[in-house]
């Protein structure tokens, strides 16, 4: 059996064993690189109206606050105090990638366009190529099986069993049905 320990110096042990644990708790590149490839999954956030640098480029100044809104859509905020101005705000969060944000403002004077100001807008092809970004191709595995891996699953020389007797006809429908409700009185 294990002798006694003398009075205090189990606390003392205590407190060694309590360093010792804390000092194996460190962390370091290589344990911070592992949890940090263990984390959850994160939702896609995107808001507000996605402008490309087409739909920039086909407006002209002079064009009708309708044909605007036609070609870029309705705008994300209308301020009640800058009535002549439309904004249009885009962001996007997507996990592995750096969020976007990307802002247009369209000014009117008397109903007609007569500026537009903002940062610059990605075609639709970048667009397209940046949705495609986060998810990167993987190789896709082969979806038909060769030879050696048919043979493994040939059938076995089971004994073929007898044909079943054809069961007995069934009796004819009622041409008939007897009334779902009885007959009102």
């Amino acid at each position: 059996m294990f002798a006694p320990l003398p009075r205090g110096s189990s606390s003392a042990l205590i407190l060694a064993v309590c360093a010792l644990l804390g000092a194996c708790s460190t962390v370091d590149d290589a344990s911070r690189k592992f949890a940090n490839s263990i984390t959850p999954y994160k939702v896609e956030v995107v808001q507000g109206n996605f402008v490309s640098r087409e739909q920039v480029e086909a407006l002209k100044p002079g064009m009708p606050r309708q044909q605007v809104k036609d070609i870029l859509g309705t705008p994300l905020l209308q301020s009640v105090f800058h009535a002549d101005r439309w904004d249009y705000v885009f962001t996007m969060r997507r996990q592995g990638l750096e969020p976007q944000a990307r802002q247009l403002t369209v000014y009117f004077k008397d109903n007609l366009l007569t500026k537009v100001e903002g940062d610059p807008m990605p075609s639709e092809a970048e667009f397209v190529a940046l949705l495609g970004e986060a998810h990167k191709v993987r190789k896709i595995p082969d979806l038909e099986a060769s030879e050696d891996s048919l043979k493994s699953f040939a059938k076995s020389e089971a004994p073929a069993k007898p044909a079943a007797t054809p069961a007995a006809p069934l009796p004819p429908l009622p041409t008939s049905y007897p009334p779902l409700e009885p007959a009102a009185k």
